[in-house]
């Protein structure tokens, strides 16, 4: 791993942020820490950095911050520190079963929903398409009994003239 790498690394781990400034592209504001605001290094275990107090003046602290290697071949380290999940009882696995259940079942009525809301649609469509069809059928036949009407007119008047 290069410099370059581990100095991501470290600028991702918060406690280095605090600490070192160094790292950090833009300058931290000085302020006056008070007691409860100094940071505690023996709270917390990093496994691949090591953090050494170097000296402790009023005017600051100085630390040394040792990497060590990658180590590609190592098994997770697991959080002991974080409860057990317990095992779910019968009671709580029947109470989800029978949410789960509710919920396809809603789900499944909604869909029939939508499903009887389209159809009902396409049947008013249909419909009006029918009905708009049947006036033009019937304005057409008007139409056509109009002009052979006039047609009828325009020969008997032509033929007794």
């Amino acid at each position: 791993m290069t410099l370059a790498a581990y100095k991501e690394k470290i600028k991702e781990l918060p406690l280095v942020s605090l600490f070192c400034s160094c790292l950090l592209p833009e300058p931290r504001n000085k302020s006056t820490y008070k007691l409860e605001d100094t940071v505690d290094l023996t709270w917390c275990m990093i496994s691949d950095m090591e953090v050494k107090q170097l000296n402790k003046r009023t005017s600051g602290h100085a630390f040394e911050v040792i990497l060590k290697p990658p180590n590609y071949d190592a098994v997770p380290e697991f959080n002991a520190s974080l409860p057990r999940r317990r095992d779910p009882s019968l009671e709580e696995i029947q109470k989800k079963l029978e949410a789960a259940e509710e919920r396809r079942k809603f789900q499944e009525a909604e869909l029939l929903k939508h499903l009887a809301e389209k159809r009902e649609h396409e049947r008013e469509v249909i419909q009006k398409a029918i009905e708009e069809n049947n006036n033009f059928i019937k304005m057409a036949k008007e139409k056509l009994q109009h002009k052979m009407e006039s047609i009828k007119e325009n020969r008997e008047a032509h033929l007794a003239a």
